[in-house]
């Protein structure tokens, strides 16, 4: 078994990209392992919602100057409900911010980070096409075992472990409990073409079958269309004439017609949380620790602040006391507020904003009008939404 003197994160996205690199800045050595081939997931399509508060960490990582070029600016963020009075604006100008959000590929963003540590991989050991098969975590260390590139199983010991791959790893270890909501609800997710140009402006739509959203995304829309299971069945069967027309149907007027709509791509919903976590020497961030509901657009971006704090906390203590209990519980402590108002934040608007009974519209209309007068309270929906709580 061979013994790494440093964290190892296992999980080559984002998140773990984003952890890797802010403490390769605190001159933190970092080992991560990667299942996928190198570049895997540069052809990924899928649109994620960075926040401005993401923006200022790829700033200070380097990495924005790399991608901005690949991203559409959410200036102006609408949000109404279907068959309801009400309605809000919020306009970056008004927050005294370049945009209240951006949008971008995923496999655009993995380039963009891969190309950073390319530019500089002095701290950084990067392994591709490394699966981990099984995770013990000790008293003093945690033992990840991986199968190495050309099959052979390997170990390595740690003093601090970092699950960022999302939860694939977690399989392998018994014992530990998720508190999962199942929303009975699925995503429809992918491009649709407009009549009208985005103008950089992101709708957020409330039915009673389930939040609808268009964000910009270079010349199009990307869209979020969640419901029911069984609706969503009916919607995914139609073709795109018929699923254009129930689009249109369900979104109504304000972007014109919609004109096409590229491959669909569908996924379940949930909220989960990992209800235990470990005493020392292993740490889980990101969709691994917390899944949210992609109403408001949370879920990524309270990842990438797990990481950075996670960052912040390592580089704060002696070598000798990484993934000590003592300074894991301090970083958990630390997320505990953000994670669990992303949580409660996204479940809530599920809650309110996705059902029919009698009256709730109007208390929904209300809401949504008395937002769009109070100032004060849209500036802290926004410092929300872009730096957490």
């Amino acid at each position: 078994m061979q013994t790494i003197n440093h964290p190892v994160v296992i999980g080559g996205g984002p998140v773990g990209l984003v952890l890797a690199l802010s403490l390769q800045q605190s001159a933190v050595p970092v080992t991560v392992l990667e299942a996928q081939p190198a570049g895997a997931m540069y052809g990924d399509g899928r649109a994620l919602a960075l926040s401005y508060g993401t923006r200022q960490v790829l700033e200070q990582l380097g990495v924005w100057t790399l991608l901005e070029n690949t991203v559409t600016a959410i200036e102006t963020i609408h949000v109404s409900q279907q068959k309801g009075f009400g309605r809000t604006v919020l306009k970056a100008r008004e927050h005294d911010l370049p945009a209240l959000g951006y949008v971008v590929s995923y496999g655009a963003l993995m380039q963009a980070l891969d190309a950073r540590i390319a530019q500089s991989p002095e701290g950084i050991t990067l392994q591709y096409q490394v699966p981990v098969t099984a995770l013990d975590v000790h008293a003093a260390a945690a033992e990840v075992e991986y199968q190495s590139a050309d099959g052979i199983v390997e170990k390595l010991s740690t003093p601090l472990a970092v699950i960022a791959d999302g939860g694939r790893s977690l399989e392998s270890i018994p014992g530990l409990v998720r508190e999962t909501k199942h929303y009975g609800h699925d995503a429809l997710v992918g491009l649709v073409q407009t009549e009208q140009p985005h103008r950089n402006i992101a709708y957020e739509r409330f039915t009673p079958l389930g939040p609808m959203a268009l964000l910009p995304n270079g010349q199009q829309f990307s869209l979020v269309w969640t419901g029911e299971q069984a609706y969503l069945d009916q919607i995914a069967a139609l073709d795109d004439d018929a699923f254009l027309q129930a689009l249109h149907a369900a979104f109504g007027d304000r972007v014109g017609k919609f004109l096409h709509a590229g491959k669909r791509f569908r996924f379940p919903l949930k909220l989960s949380k990992l209800g235990q976590t470990f005493a020392a020497h292993c740490v889980v961030i990101g969709n691994a620790a917390q899944t949210m509901h992609p109403v408001a657009g949370q879920g990524f971006n309270v990842g990438i602040r797990d990481a950075v704090a996670l960052a912040a906390n390592v580089a704060a203590t002696q070598a000798s006391e990484w993934g000590a209990a003592h300074r894991l519980a301090e970083y958990h402590q630390s997320r505990q507020r953000d994670t669990g108002r992303g949580l409660q934040f996204t479940d809530f608007l599920v809650n309110v904003f996705s059902n029919d009974l009698v009256g709730v519209g109007l208390l929904r209309g209300a809401g949504l009008g008395a937002l769009s007068l109070l100032p004060m309270a849209r500036r802290f929906l926004v410092n929300k939404m872009s730096y957490g709580s």
